[in-house]
Formats: structure tokens, C-alpha cells, sequence
């Protein structure tokens, strides 16, 4: 795979991801806000859990693409063309329930966002992201990793660290569809008292 190709894989990705999540903002609140039997977190909980993550993911993207572009003054972008460039030990981070995933606490959704707030901040780190494939397009983004310590992924370069940012919010795609199948059922088949 070539260094354009592979960047255009993750661009394809994240806007087809976050295209996906961002139309869970249409549902009616009560979609939204139902709390699942088994005391999961709602559809609003699940969205403000992947705003929250890529917060926080957004913070070593930024900075690692900072350090990238100073690595590109002094490195030769040379060596690009011996980059590995496959993608494919990121796939588990999309699959819900493929891996024990113990999130710290300051990512647990905390009800204070609007969901209208929820999603603008998504659609700026969406933009953030792309802005950063824009101008590391000329293999820059590989020149710093920095370490990613879930499911012992080790280091990741700029370009991974995005990935992985918009595999992470494909992971709960599955987990908000389990959300409203299972309020679409008890609209169907409701509980008896």
C-alpha cells in the first residue's frame, strides 16, 4: 500500500464512522435515553462516552502531530517508503466486546453536555483529525509514535492514533444498535407489571 492510499483509508474511515454516529443525534429523546435491562449506559451516555475519548485522544494526536512536523525539519521522509503500511492490528479496537477494555473513570459520560454540544464537539475533533492527514500527507505523521497501552498495541504513529480514535467510536456503533433493538422490542413486547 502506498503512503496516499493508506492515508485515504483512515480519511474514508473516520468520515464514514462519525457520518454513522452523528445521525444517532436525530433519535427522539426517549430512544435515546433509555437505560438498557442489563443498567448500561443509553444511546446520550454511549455518545458522550466517544466525545469524551477522543477528547482525550485528540490531546497525544495534537501534540504527536506538533512533534511530527518539527521531525520533518531535520528527518528524510525517505524512509516512508519501507513503512509498513497496514492497518489491520487496529481492527480489534472497532469490535465491540472483541477485548476486555477497562476505560479510566474520566472518560465515563457524566450527563453535563447537551447532545447538541456532544456532537459539535465530535465534529470539530473530526475536523481536527483531517486537518492533520491534510498536512502531515507527505508521510510526516510516521516520524512520532507515541505508546498506546490498550490491547498492548505499543507504539503508534500519528496517522495509527487517528485510526484508532475512529475505530474506537465504530466499537459502540454495535453497542448503540444493542440500545435501540432492545427498546424497539419493549415497544413491541412490553413488560407486564
Amino acid at each position: 500500500m502506498k503512503l496516499s492510499h493508506y492515508i485515504q483509508v483512515i480519511q474514508v474511515h473516520l468520515i464514514t464512522t462519525h457520518a454513522q454516529i452523528f445521525s444517532w443525534f436525530d433519535l427522539p429523546a426517549e430512544v435515546k435515553n433509555y437505560r438498557p435491562k442489563d443498567n448500561g449506559w443509553t444511546i446520550s451516555e454511549i455518545l458522550e462516552h466517544i466525545a469524551l475519548t477522543s477528547h482525550y485522544l485528540m490531546i497525544l494526536i495534537d501534540k504527536g502531530a506538533a512533534k511530527a512536523r518539527q521531525n520533518a525539519n531535520s528527518a528524510t521522509l525517505e524512509q516512508n517508503n519501507a513503512h509498513d503500511f497496514d492497518l489491520s492490528r487496529l481492527d480489534k479496537i472497532g469490535r465491540h466486546k472483541s477485548f476486555d477494555w477497562i476505560r479510566p473513570e474520566h472518560m465515563e459520560p457524566k450527563g453535563l453536555k447537551t447532545d447538541f454540544d456532544v456532537k459539535q464537539e465530535m465534529i470539530e475533533q473530526v475536523n481536527r483529525c483531517l486537518n492533520h492527514l491534510d498536512t502531515l500527507k507527505n508521510g510526516e505523521g510516521l516520524l512520532h509514535t507515541t505508546t498506546m497501552t490498550v490491547n498492548d498495541l505499543g507504539r503508534l504513529n500519528v496517522y495509527e492514533y487517528i485510526y484508532f480514535l475512529s475505530k474506537h467510536a465504530e466499537r459502540h456503533i454495535a453497542q448503540l444498535n444493542e440500545n435501540k433493538r432492545e427498546f424497539e422490542t419493549l415497544l413491541t413486547f412490553p413488560q407486564m407489571p
